[in-house]
């Protein structure tokens, strides 16, 4: 059923764009945002975290990479675009998945297995025109760490005021039951008296984000991305967990050879 919500969203949004012209660019604002080329730079990740007593998890992104017609490099995250037509691109993607944890990240873990970061492969489906940008991509975790998987849906416009690109996006996340079992779940031999055992079920996510980014400083390209995400009550609903609703910040500079 979860399945068939996602794909239904998806349908709709990709269906409101069936009616523009294909001749048409990806849009102007979108080639100026995002241009091709080698680059390399710094970032800098925080996530506020679900789970009690671990405030937030610090991700340091270094960037090196290429953004060219088909393919797609930037640090550990790649996309290789294998068909391209009418404006609809498919691509074999692999991207961290920045979760987990152990038991020094926190007292609510203390006597748990260690939760391991793990490495998502799968395919994506884009769709760009008038600075619009509809994706799709179901992806999969490759070193069985969870042996889950996620579907998402999302869509984002990009707009240029000045020297200033912005661009609001929305998304929805369908994880499956092994996905947040594995990191949301509390095994029977983890359970204590505070800490109960507790099997998770599968979960939609909705994601509201907000980026900016200027060309501006230092002769390179500046980003900044604020993501607001609302979880699941099967997440929720965990012992581990103590808020429905989580904050991450992305700060990139990088800048083109």
């Amino acid at each position: 059923m979860y399945k068939n919500i996602i794909f239904s969203i998806s349908g709709a949004i990709a269906l409101s764009f069936t009616a523009q012209v294909f001749a048409d660019e990806r849009g102007d604002v979108r080639e100026r945002l995002e241009p091709k080329g080698f680059l390399y730079g710094l970032g800098l990740g925080i996530n506020q975290e679900l789970y009690k007593g671990y405030d937030r998890r610090v991700i340091p992104l270094p960037i090196l990479g290429y953004r060219g017609d088909k393919l797609s490099v930037l640090g550990p995250f790649v996309s290789y675009d294998i068909l391209q037509r009418d404006g609809i691109k498919l691509a074999v993607q692999a991207s961290p998945r920045f979760q987990g944890f152990d038991s020094s990240d926190s007292d609510v873990f203390v006597g748990m297995d260690e939760r391991d970061f793990s490495f998502d492969a799968g395919l994506g489906v884009k769709y760009e025109r008038d600075d619009w940008n509809v994706g799709l991509s179901s992806m999969f975790d490759v070193l069985n760490k969870s042996s889950g998987y996620e579907l998402k849906a999302s869509l984002g416009r990009a707009f240029k005021s000045g020297p200033i690109f912005y661009e609001p996006t929305i998304s929805v996340s369908y994880l499956d039951a092994n996905n947040v079992n594995y990191y949301y779940g509390v095994r029977d031999y983890e359970a204590t008296t505070l800490r109960p055992a507790y099997t998770a079920d599968s979960a939609i996510n909705t994601t509201i984000g907000f980026s900016v980014a200027t060309p501006i400083f230092l002769g390179g390209f500046t980003r900044l991305s604020i993501d607001y995400t609302l979880s699941d009550s099967s997440i929720v609903d965990s012992p581990l967990v103590d808020t429905d609703t989580s904050l991450s910040l992305r700060l990139l500079y990088s800048r083109f050879f």
